[in-house]
């Protein structure tokens, strides 16, 4: 019963898995091609960092497409 609570909710918030992906992905070729070429830049000097920002920003923009339910 717990597998099917699990897989439900991955299948209810998939959009915000995938905006996570897409922004981690926009997150690391902004590092690749664009990066920081001093190191102190607080986002772009480490992957790490732009990655989580980036999916971040991604969960948000899928957020703001989703529709709400009537309940």
């Amino acid at each position: 019963m717990e597998k099917f609570r699990i897989k439900l909710w991955i299948v209810k918030k998939r959009d915000y898995f995938y905006g996570a992906l897409v922004g981690a992905i926009a997150g690391l070729l902004y590092w690749k091609f664009v990066g920081c070429s001093s190191g102190h830049c607080m986002i772009s000097s480490k992957p790490l960092n732009s990655m989580v920002y980036f999916a971040a920003s991604g969960i948000l923009i899928a957020s703001a497409f989703k529709k709400e339910k009537d309940k």
